[in-house]
């Protein structure tokens, strides 16, 4: 099982979700040496209005990759689904706080299953709400568009968030966002305190992937 990169550097996570579904394995293979982090999207439907892959696709992704699978939540119960996901080869669990009565339980189950943690937020779902158990995960997923769809823009107020979330986190924890991220984005974003970037469009739909993901860190330094 892959591990979560240790704190102090800046990551790109290609989203698969940007990814040619008929090509997949060809797409992955075109960022696999340039990244430590593939970022998967999980959507059900119900939490978020679009539906996405189930264990079985995630499965497959691991037969053509060692990268750490970063796996992304937005369902409703994923206390039910989480271990059938890391079954298939996810290497961690970022659910959303909207969607749990009993986080703590949650965060929980997943230690006693041996994968990294993480939480996620919505835009409108103040940073706050996060305080009772930000210091119980490895990682917090900062939602920087509405969730349920790639290639929406990022919304400005973000960056404002981000850095009101970065001062609840230890040195030792991630902070990831999600959402229209390329290189103009990514120089703001991580100025802000975010160390973890999520970015789909910006690479998967260039004719160069490998050159995408240069230019966003690029853009970091």
């Amino acid at each position: 099982m892959s591990k979560l990169p240790v704190t102090g550097t800046i990551e790109i996570a290609p989203s698969v979700l940007a990814a040619d579904f008929a090509h997949l394995a060809d797409h992955i293979a075109r960022v696999e040496n340039y990244v430590n982090i593939l970022h998967i999207d999980i959507m059900d439907g119900h939490f978020v209005p679009n539906l996405t892959i189930g264990p079985s696709v995630v499965r497959k992704i691991r037969l053509h990759s060692k990268l750490f699978f970063d796996t992304h939540l937005m369902i409703t119960d994923p206390a039910r689904y989480a271990p059938e996901f890391i079954k298939a080869g996810a290497d961690g669990i970022t659910f959303h706080l909207e969607a749990v009565t009993d986080p703590q339980t949650i965060i929980k189950q997943l230690r006693d299953l041996d994968v990294a943690v993480g939480i996620s937020i919505k835009p409108e779902t103040p940073v706050a709400a996060l305080a009772p158990v930000i210091s119980e995960v490895d990682m917090v997923l900062l939602m920087t568009v509405e969730p349920g769809f790639g290639g929406q823009h990022f919304l400005p107020e973000s960056v404002h968030r981000c850095a009101e979330l970065k001062k609840l986190l230890r040195p030792d924890q991630r902070l990831e966002v999600d959402g229209g991220i390329d290189p103009t984005t990514a120089a703001i974003i991580t100025k802000a305190g975010a160390d973890t970037l999520v970015a789909g469009h910006a690479i998967f739909t260039s004719a160069n992937p490998a050159a995408a993901i240069k230019a966003i860190y690029n853009a970091t330094n």
